[in-house]
């Protein structure tokens, strides 16, 4: 909390203009509390509004959370000026070398890099949890032929949690994962195999419903992504094995995705597992958000971009365009990296070995096209606009023959296990769980007294009044008939 000023060297000193006081606010790990801002208040000036609540102390406004700490966490560190990014202290670069994704997802949920056995019985214990229960099928089978790829996993994990009541903190009690006990564990760990296990087998069905097949049950002997690929694509061949490169590609494409701080589906997923609901709604809370266009739809719209760019001999012209703002360059900046995004390097090796047997069209001639252009252009290099790693993802899946729907579903599986980490992580923190409950500055109306419908006007213009809507069919046809209680509709 705040305070008056002292000579701690570790604080800032804040003086309030409005008052003449003077305040000390303590600096812990290079943070400040941003209630110890609430210690700085003032009166009302004549004629300010009470909704700023002055007297109550000051409060912090980030749009965006550009600069706002939420929890303290020891999984993931980026630094976005120099292009690092570490799981748990190790660097990226030797884990997509060295590493499995599963290996990794061990480090990032259990904070150390297990040994053989610890391995062993994590890879069993996540591939044993593939299987789901067969009206899975008439679950998926219920989406219309059409359906979004991400709706239906989205949909198909929160329909999962129905099947887990021991994992309901609504049901069990509240301290059901935050204890710390063996028993408290070992249930945590028995929903993590089961929502890692399960995430791929959940896919492949979203994809085989929009492929018109029948599902197929997971294999044994398989990797994780040899599995994933397996349930994809299986049509019946006798010993049925994916391509070594195409599935070790996507298991360093999983290891590169499986976490990346507190992005928007992380944060979501926390936000919503703050109030203690079940791990499987807080996973379906981050496919939510990861769905949007904004995060898990980054490298769809690389591929967009690339075909309607046209061809190579294009490139130029749209890169002109890029610097007029009538066209946007997708993959390239990022958020967080102010440098380069040291998993591009990566991907562009994997790139390298999948385009080998894959071979080359004419979209990845425009993309090496526009690649070469724009890091050698002086308008993107003073912007810091390099590749990022959504420019060769997009591509690997393109080239690897998933649709372009399916991309973000491509995220989402790798990205569950940082999602459970970083909740395991918060239902463990000292002191438990406190909902996450932001603040907001509220700039509508003063008070204002009720008026009778017939002595009120009517406030009239865009964004104030809902728009009228256009019907047809059969909508349309009901607004032309006659019926009985027509004027309540």
């Amino acid at each position: 909390m705040g305070r008056p000023a002292d000579n701690n060297d570790e604080s800032l000193t804040v003086r309030d203009n409005r008052t003449g006081k003077t305040y000390t606010v303590p600096i812990t790990n290079n943070t400040v509390s941003a209630t110890a801002f609430k210690m700085i208040a003032a009166p009302l000036k004549p004629g300010e509004r009470d909704e700023n609540e002055t007297p109550k102390g000051l409060r912090v406004s980030d749009k965006g959370f550009l600069n706002t700490a939420v929890i303290q966490s020891q999984i993931t560190y980026i630094d976005g000026e120099a292009g690092v990014l570490r799981y748990r202290g190790y660097p990226i670069e030797q884990l997509a070398l060295h590493s499995t994704h599963l290996e990794t997802a061990y480090l990032l949920i259990y904070g150390t890099l297990p040994g053989e056995r610890q391995l062993r019985l994590f890879e069993s214990e996540v591939m044993s949890h593939s299987f789901v229960h067969a009206d899975a099928e008439n679950f998926f089978r219920s989406f219309r032929y059409d359906a979004h790829p991400m709706a239906m996993l989205t949909s198909a994990f929160a329909y999962l949690g129905s099947y887990y009541g021991e994992a309901n903190p609504s049901l069990q009690g509240q301290k059901l994962f935050t204890k710390g006990d063996s028993a408290s564990l070992a249930n945590m760990d028995r929903q993590i195999f089961r929502i890692i296990g399960k995430a791929t087998t959940l896919a492949a069905m979203a994809y085989r419903v929009r492929q018109g097949r029948e599902f197929v049950t997971p294999p044994a002997g398989l990797s994780y992504t040899g599995q994933f690929l397996y349930q994809m694509d299986h049509l019946g061949q006798i010993d049925y094995k994916p391509s070594p490169v195409l599935e070790k590609a996507l298991d360093v494409l999983f290891l590169l995705h499986a976490d990346h701080e507190l992005n928007a589906s992380c944060t979501t997923v926390l936000q919503t597992g703050s109030s203690l609901v079940d791990p499987y709604s807080a996973i379906a809370a981050g496919c939510a958000s990861l769905y949007g266009p904004l995060h898990g739809g980054a490298n769809e719209a690389v591929i967009r971009m690339l075909i309607s760019i046209g061809g190579p001999e294009n490139v130029p012209a749209f890169l002109e365009a890029v610097k007029r703002r009538e066209k946007v360059l997708s993959g390239f900046g990022h958020r967080v990296y102010k440098t380069s995004d040291p998993r591009s390097f990566i991907i562009r090796k994997t790139a390298d070995e999948v385009f080998k047997v894959t071979g080359k069209d004419g979209l990845l001639e425009t993309a090496m096209a526009l690649h070469d252009a724009a890091i050698k252009d002086e308008y993107f290099v003073k912007r810091r606009l390099a590749p990022n790693v959504d420019f060769w993802s997009g591509l690997i899946y393109r080239e690897m023959g998933f649709p372009l729907d399916f991309f973000p579903v491509l995220f989402a599986v790798p990205r569950v296990v940082g999602w459970l980490a970083h909740w395991r992580q918060m239902m463990l923190q000292e002191g438990g769980v406190k909902i996450w409950r932001p603040r907001q500055i509220y700039v509508g109306s003063s008070k204002r007294d009720y008026v009778p419908i017939r002595e009120r006007p009517a406030v009239r213009g865009l964004k104030v009044e809902p728009l009228p809507v256009p019907h047809s069919g059969i909508s349309k046809r009901t607004e032309l008939a006659e019926f009985t209680g027509k004027g309540k509709l």
